[in-house]
């Protein structure tokens, strides 16, 4: 065994976080209020802290040192001296040990004890008492690492934005119940490289796979105390750092790069969604972990008036200062490491409009967009914002600038209402099928700004959205109050599962209409992970906390009649939006422009064929809308679609608009396994909460 050290060589103020050099490692964090700050070093089991020993150096607010011969594999931790003064926004704690804000890999996991609170927990004064146990016992450790890898010919497939058809899933809930993969695979990135799982996508006719949060997150106390778990990993504990239950072996880091490798290799995109408005250390009231122990009074937005308080703009008790250069840098160093390091596609930042807040509020020119706008390497990647928050003016859809795409609510409760049979719809229905272009045609946005979507991992499946009218989150442990209220659904007359025919039905049948339209939208359709066979959550629309057969997908399910039919319908409409141009247009169509004479790029009529009037657009009671697009190709021939939409509750007979073309019935959501058939006269039947979708080629002229 190596001599414990006894001191650091002053080492370097860059790049932060540990980097070994193959002779040694360099210790770098920042912190511009602390007074001094110890490295700790642990033995491999991460029981007994073998030395402590003060960052010899600090420059521009930056601590480091170097430390000859260590290896990849050290375990270590930060303790940080300073004032413990919360009144003022400090609260050093050096009996705390603190996670690198740059921790590569975690070693272990946190136990939760009182000893984590920087005050004595229970304590008259609260927090601002002062708590004097070592939290060491109860905290993992950072851990050195070696990023090399070999990638071969890897590279990014680069979908374009127009053909990409994005696939929300959770590494663990995909794969639980895969009877055929090993037990002590399932639920970690080796499950997802499984040839079985990228095969799934790849039928479907996926190109990118969003993964809900694999940054190492806090399982909660309150959760832990009631039997449940993060499921959904909404409480970041390392930027940097893969979650370690999504590993075979918690140290086993390359079967992130592998699964990417693979399901590149399958043309598929990796998109992650990341947390960068909060961590897991929660109010002032929460724990000493990592960022609040190092420089709360930097990483953390606080009361401009009382500074002993929290921000909370997110409504998890901490808002992340991002207005801060060195928290702006950490969060920029994290996004280009997963890019260059993991070679993942792109991301989806949670509660994006914190990003975009400067001290005066929202700000879509803020440093941070600024920053990742220009960046060298994260400008080139997918960028998706859900643009709200809870704090003042925290809504802003349509607000983001160039370079990203956002979450469309507008697009979801559309969308379900319309289906519902709502009256007034036709109109909002139009602008969902158009991109939303109200929202983002400015700037020179495109279309695939709006990531349209029908379900997320954020409220009903698309079968619990036509099953339920009431959420059932009784299993959350909070008597039915979390989650949405207003999921604008339909259980179509029983509530919950049911055997009879006729509701079984008109579920599937609305189901498969809803997609339908997704599919045929201008934008970025984003399918929640399941929905191909309809996936049930029970009616439990906040599923954050449910790491079971609640949230897993059900594997059994989609071997069913009825989830290989739905499976086999979803891959057709992929496939349809792939092949047909008019249905994923690449501009904003407003109907100004002729692709020949007298045939518009856009063009909408009601049933009987007609050009839709004002008067039309305003009846409230109708249900029913005609949307033919047309697209000039290269080489001069045109091609067109026709929609026909029917949400009335009882079949329709639809005309055919002028000019008369000879057109091909390629899907009726009635009549899902139909084969396409030429149209023989000037009309046709819509069935009950149904979608016919029509395609023509016209020669070059």
């Amino acid at each position: 065994m190596p001599p414990v050290p006894t001191r650091l060589l002053p080492g370097r103020p860059n790049p932060l976080g540990a980097t070994w050099d193959g002779l040694g490692v360099n210790f770098a964090v920042f912190s511009a209020h602390a007074e001094r700050i110890d490295l700790c070093l642990f033995d491999p089991a991460g029981r007994r802290e073998i030395a402590r020993l003060p960052l010899p150096e600090c420059t521009d607010e930056v601590w480091h040192g170097y430390l000859p011969e260590a290896q990849p594999g050290q375990l270590y931790g930060f303790r940080a001296h300073g004032p413990y003064e919360p009144r003022h926004g400090h609260r050093f704690n050096p009996h705390k040990l603190l996670l690198d804000p740059y921790t590569k890999q975690l070693a272990g996991e946190v136990r939760w004890s009182d000893v984590l609170f920087g005050y004595r927990v229970g304590a008259a004064r609260a927090d601002l008492s002062f708590d004097r146990r070592d939290s060491a016992p109860a905290m993992p450790k950072s851990v050195v690492v070696d990023d090399s890898f070999h990638w071969g010919d890897d590279r990014s497939p680069c979908i374009p934005w127009d053909r990409t058809v994005i696939y929300e899933a959770h590494v663990r809930g995909l794969t639980m119940l895969r009877e055929d993969i090993a037990v002590r695979e399932r639920g970690t990135f080796a499950a997802l490289a499984d040839p079985r799982v990228i095969d799934h996508l790849q039928r479907l006719g996926i190109t990118a796979i969003e993964l809900l949060p694999v940054q190492a997150f806090l399982q909660d106390r309150f959760l832990v105390a009631k039997g449940l778990k993060n499921y959904w990993g909404y409480s970041t504990l390392a930027f940097f750092a893969p979650e370690p239950r999504y590993m075979v072996e918690q140290w086993m880091r390359n079967e992130v790069k592998v699964a990417v490798r693979r399901l590149h290799a399958a043309g598929i995109e990796v998109i992650l969604d990341v947390v960068y408005n909060h961590t897991c250390e929660g109010s002032e009231m929460g724990p000493t972990l990592s960022w609040r122990g190092l420089d709360n009074a930097s990483y953390y937005r606080l009361m401009p008036d009382e500074p002993r308080h929290h921000i909370n703009d997110t409504g998890t008790g901490n808002t992340i200062n991002i207005s801060h250069p060195r928290v702006l840098q950490m969060v920029l160093d994290s996004l280009r490491y997963w890019v260059e390091q993991y070679h993942v596609d792109g991301f989806r930042f949670d509660l994006g409009t914190i990003l975009g807040r400067e001290p005066g509020g929202f700000d879509p020119g803020s440093g941070f967009f600024d920053a990742i706008r220009q960046d060298p390497v994260l400008s080139r990647v997918k960028l998706i914002s859900e643009p709200w928050d809870i704090g003042p003016g925290g809504y802003q859809v349509g607000n983001h600038p160039p370079g990203f795409s956002e979450w469309n609510d507008r697009y979801r409760d559309g969308v379900r209402r319309f289906w519902r049979g709502d009256s007034g719809m036709r109109s909002d229905l139009a602008a969902r099928l158009t991109g939303s272009a109200e929202l983002f045609d400015r700037r020179r946005r495109r279309p695939w700004a709006s990531v349209n979507f029908l379900t997320s991992h954020d409220g009903f499946t698309l079968h619990d959205l036509n099953a339920y009218e009431q959420r059932h989150n009784e299993a959350n442990g909070e008597f039915n109050r979390d989650g949405h209220s207003d999921n604008h659904s339909n259980n179509w007359g029983v509530e919950g599962e049911t055997d009879d025919p006729a509701i079984r039905a008109t579920r599937r049948s609305v189901m498969r209409a809803m997609l339908a339209t997704l599919l045929a939208s201008a934008g970025t359709p984003m399918l929640l992970g399941g929905d191909e066979f309809a996936r049930t959550q029970r009616g439990n629309n906040n599923a954050y906390c449910q790491d079971n057969e609640v949230s897993w997908f059900d594997w059994a399910k989609a071997q069913g009649d009825e989830g290989q039919a739905l499976c086999r319908f979803t891959a057709r409409l992929i496939a349809l939006r792939h092949r047909l141009p008019p249905l994923r247009p690449a501009r904003f169509l407003h109907g100004g422009a002729e692709v020949r004479p007298g045939l518009a790029d856009i063009a909408w009529f009601d049933q009987f064929g007609t050009p839709m009037t004002p008067e039309a657009w305003n009846e409230p009671e109708a249900r029913t809308l005609i949307l033919r697009r047309a697209t000039a190709a290269e080489d001069g021939s045109v091609d067109a679609t026709l929609l026909l939409l029917n949400a009335d509750s009882a079949a329709q007979d639809f005309a055919m608009p002028d000019p008369p073309m000879d057109w091909s019935v390629l899907l009726d959501t009635a009549a899902p396994e139909a084969e396409d058939y030429p149209l023989t006269g000037r009309t046709i039947p819509v069935g009950a909460h149904s979608v016919l979708l029509l395609a023509t080629r016209l020669p070059p002229a």
